[in-house]
């Protein structure tokens, strides 16, 4: 019994001594790519046509080139975020 509760207070050490997951940094990007999905489905979308009427704004620059551009780099920025880990600082023994 006793090594069990010394291994579970060693776990508590070693959780206790790392950093944060995620920082300021991650989060803020994690923002930017979110604004950008949200803006980049708002350009996609559009009102709604009857069956019986053709509309060609459907075919427009905003929504054939503009949204997916938005949806792809909001994507991109998420995955930055996710990844983004900053650099340890230098000591005076390196």
């Amino acid at each position: 019994m006793s090594t069990n509760s010394n291994n579970i207070e060693k776990m508590e050490n070693v959780k206790g001594n790392r950093p944060p997951l995620f920082r300021k940094m991650n989060y803020i990007l994690m923002g930017v790519g979110a604004l950008l999905l949200l803006i980049g489905y708002i350009c996609l979308s559009g009102g709604k046509v009857p069956d019986e009427v053709f509309d060609g704004e459907i075919f427009n620059t905003r929504r054939i080139v503009v949204a997916p551009i938005l949806i792809f780099l909001g994507l991109a920025t998420e995955i930055v975020a996710i990844m983004w880990h900053p650099k340890a600082p230098k000591t005076d023994n390196e």
